[in-house]
């Protein structure tokens, strides 16, 4: 059995593995004239008062094997595909697809796309469109009951083929409907998460998933694994990845299934209030992305005219919102948008890793900054040492 276990015969009571725990995990009890730690509910079993014990008082004990799972019948990559109102699929799933197509041919299996689609799509070709992304398979389900985004029906749908097909891998892209059904999907088939994920990577021989993401507020990437449960699970915000062109002579297959009859949701929708559909810097072709080394809110006019000039959106990093210079909608980054345009300018962008995390999928970065050593360099295509305002106000005069 799984848990945190401590031998009494050899702990002596110091304490040192409750001043360690930041989850009041552990405490000091007593037995009769001695003191004993013992975890509590609270205990994450991350390990810090084993490695505090000075006796070895302290272990971690982990089911056997993977918890009861063979991972060696699992098999294959999905990706699931979310139709946006209009019926289209979204544009992050041929993100998830493109990149799920590469890891595939690592690990040398199927790609699987999951599609779910109202009973009057007949005529979609999100099917065919998954395929030239990339997938070798779509399963797609047509009914009623997927009209609406309910995030227990799909849960239900998704879990029930999961079980019978045993995919190793489950990708979503974490839409505001992404990220309410990928936790339903794995609570229910009792594995893992990682949210957010900014890399992705797959172990050719062992098959796991190195699953990459911003922790403690951006400061630092976290690479997570799943080695003893399937199917592997992470979502990834729009823009992530570059969606791939598509190959419209791809040949693929297209599986429809049927709806269990006992999935009944449990919410009745009365009415829908569209929200405003206007565009955002995530759907930007060209972006010009500003930061501090602008030096003051004087500059964002400027800005503004270079954007305009270039047919850009303009863009920004947090420091400038929180400064009041931009709205949010302008965000770039870990906390406001992931972007994936075909050209990005960035003027006086330092490239902290909360930044960097939104722009990874950008085919062109031009970095313009008079910090030689600046982050941004490093992940930059063409790299300007110079000042960024005079620098726009050159362009601006070509």
């Amino acid at each position: 059995m799984s848990g945190l276990t401590v031998d009494r015969e050899a702990c002596i009571g110091c304490g040192r593995c409750v001043r360690a725990c930041a989850n009041a995990g552990i405490e000091l009890v007593w037995e009769g004239p001695r003191k004993f730690a013992q975890a509590t509910d609270a205990c994450v079993f991350c390990g810090s008062c084993v490695d505090a014990c000075p006796v070895d008082a302290i272990s971690i004990n982990k089911d056997g094997g993977s918890g009861g799972v063979d991972v060696s019948t699992f098999h294959g990559i999905w990706v699931f595909a979310q139709v946006a109102g209009d019926g289209c699929v979204l544009p992050v799933a041929c993100e998830l697809v493109g990149r799920a197509r590469e890891l595939a041919d690592v690990r040398g299996c199927h790609v699987v796309a999951v599609l779910g689609e109202g009973a009057g799509t007949a005529g979609s070709d999100n099917a065919e469109r998954l395929i030239a992304c990339g997938a070798d398979e779509v399963i797609r389900c047509r009914d009623a009951r997927l009209e609406r985004l309910d995030a227990e029906v799909y849960a239900r749908w998704i879990c029930g083929m999961a079980r019978a097909r045993r995919p190793e891998v489950i990708l979503y892209g974490a839409t505001a409907f992404g990220r309410e059904l990928a936790p339903a999907v794995a609570v229910r088939l009792q594995t893992g998460l990682t949210a957010d994920c900014t890399v992705l990577e797959l172990d050719s021989a062992t098959g796991l998933l190195q699953q990459t993401r911003p922790a403690f507020g951006g400061n630092l990437m976290a690479t997570i694994v799943c080695p003893d449960h399937r199917p592997q699970m992470a979502s990834v915000r729009p823009g992530v990845f570059a969606a791939p062109a598509g190959d419209p002579t791809r040949a693929g297959t297209v599986t429809d299934v049927a709806l269990d009859a006992g999935i009944v949701p449990r919410v009745r929708v009365l009415a829908v209030e569209p929200a405003g559909a206007a565009a955002t810097i995530a759907d930007a072709a060209c972006l010009v992305v500003i930061g501090r080394g602008i030096g003051d809110k004087k500059q964002v006019p400027l800005m503004r005219e270079l954007a305009a000039k270039l047919g850009a959106e303009l863009g920004c990093t947090r420091p400038l919102v929180e400064a009041g210079w931009l709205e949010y909608p302008h965000q770039v980054g870990q906390t406001g948008a992931s972007v994936a345009p075909r050209v990005l300018l960035g003027l006086g962008v330092s490239g902290a890793i909360q930044h960097l995390a939104g722009i990874g999928g950008a085919q062109t970065i031009i970095a313009v900054n008079e910090d030689p050593d600046a982050p941004i360099f490093g992940v930059a295509h063409y790299k300007v040492v110079a000042d960024c305002v005079d620098f726009a106000r050159a362009l601006l005069a070509t």
